[in-house]
């Protein structure tokens, strides 16, 4: 029985879609749930998985074809996949003259191989989705270790090697850049080389389509430049109590609740108290109105393959710091894979975004309307510094915070940002809410 692939539901708002690279082959075997293709919007990315087991009989579109909600992407041959008749084997070869086709073992092996792992290797056998995240990524078999059936890898076995590598690329920032886990962008930085391809003595240029992620994140940034009146004010604060208090706690931290004490907590929870006590930079304007939120959802930026997101933390100021790290070490695993959901991402009240991790000194962070003001962090450096009359080296952290002059006076964010250093410089104050 023939089963239609369509599009599924796109998020509100977006009407269009543009269609990824496929991971399965026409003629391929597949199984009930798995990973077809991607569907890449402006906000988000979609995996479209298979609604039956069988064989990927069709592929009707190709990738970078746009394509909308229902349309038909591909036919599936329910229970087809094993099948031996007819003038095709499973995997779309051609059979030989006894009805048999030569290529099937390998096909049935590779398609085997899609949800496994291998204990490393140079000949270790890998799923495709695993291979192509190798390829992606410069990662050599012999360097991943495998746990799925007889040994093979999956691609969560090189998922894993590659934060390893990059020391939890993508997770939101932390404020100490000698030790994150926070926004890393290996990934972007190596489709950018890859673009241009293999270093050549000729002047040469590539044209590649824009994604449709970054046109959405460079239409949302010029709207904010020509939209709002945006101003920065910055302040400097000294980590070094945080960065002890974290020293102190950080194997128990981690001990009773799984999950590793960074600093991004700290900032989150600085940030919320300081919008407690100046609520207009937790507002936004809508069209006439001020519109003063209750609520405090905190945008926090993490960097993916595909661009910049900003996925927002629920009610921060009811969530312990567990809860704030727990969390956004998993937005910033699954922006790697593109599993970010635009509800996720949707709403926010104050974003925070960490330019630190990368070397940033300072930087004028660029507000998300329409919220009214961003928080910036910078990379944590020893500086020389007076305290009591005496002259000591301290770790030391530049902060920004943009606004919108059109709602925010100056007085109401200098103040702001200097409450949230005050609270970071004596972290006890965070806890009291004094």
């Amino acid at each position: 029985m023939a089963t239609e692939v369509k599009v599924p539901e796109l998020p509100e708002s977006v009407s269009e879609a543009t269609v990824g690279e496929w991971q399965k082959k026409q003629g391929d075997a597949v199984e009930r749930d798995e990973n077809l293709l991607d569907l890449e919007t402006d906000k988000v990315v979609l995996e479209v998985p298979a609604v039956a087991a069988g064989k990927l009989a069709e592929i009707k579109v190709q990738a970078g074809d746009t394509v909308q909600a229902g349309d038909v992407l591909a036919i599936i041959e329910e229970g087809a996949a094993g099948d031996s008749g007819g003038d095709e084997s499973g995997d779309g070869q051609p059979k030989d003259k006894s009805g048999s086709a030569p290529s099937q073992a390998s096909s049935n092996e590779e398609q085997a191989d899609a949800d496994a792992g291998d204990s490393g290797g140079d000949d270790a056998v890998a799923s495709p989705a695993a291979s192509k995240l190798m390829d992606e990524n410069d990662v050599a078999a012999r360097d991943v270790k495998g746990t799925g059936k007889d040994g093979r890898i999956t691609k969560a076995d090189v998922q894993k090697v590659i934060e390893g590598q990059s020391s939890g690329a993508g997770q939101s920032a932390s404020a100490d850049s000698r030790d994150t886990s926070s926004e890393q962008a290996p990934a972007t930085e190596q489709a950018d080389r890859q673009a241009l391809g293999e270093v050549s003595p000729e002047r040469v240029e590539q044209r590649v389509p824009m994604t449709r992620i970054r046109r959405r994140i460079a239409e949302r940034l010029l709207d904010a430049s020509q939209n709002t009146a945006m101003l920065t004010t910055f302040n400097e604060v000294d980590m070094k109590a945080v960065m002890d208090l974290r020293a102190q706690y950080k194997e128990k931290f981690e001990k009773d609740h799984d999950v590793k004490l960074g600093f991004m907590s700290f900032f989150v929870k600085a940030a919320v108290e300081a919008l407690k006590r100046y609520p207009i930079m937790n507002a936004s304007i809508d069209e006439g109105d001020i519109v003063y939120h209750g609520y405090y959802d905190v945008g926090v930026a993490v960097s993916s393959p595909r661009g910049l997101l900003v996925p927002v933390l629920r009610d921060a100021d009811q969530q312990s710091y567990a809860q704030v790290e727990s969390k956004i070490r998993d937005f910033g695993k699954r922006a790697q894979d593109g599993k970010v959901t635009m509800d996720e991402m949707t709403g926010g009240t104050f974003t925070i975004t960490n330019g630190g991790v990368f070397g940033s000194l300072l930087s004028t962070p660029i507000i998300n309307p329409p919220q009214a003001a961003i928080l910036g962090m910078h990379a944590t450096n020893d500086k020389p510094v007076v305290r009591n009359g005496e002259i000591v080296i301290r770790p030391m952290m530049m902060l920004a915070v943009s606004y919108d002059h059109r709602l925010i006076d100056g007085r109401d964010a200098v103040l702001f940002l200097r409450t949230i250093k005050e609270l970071l410089e004596d972290p006890a104050r965070l806890l009291l809410q004094v």
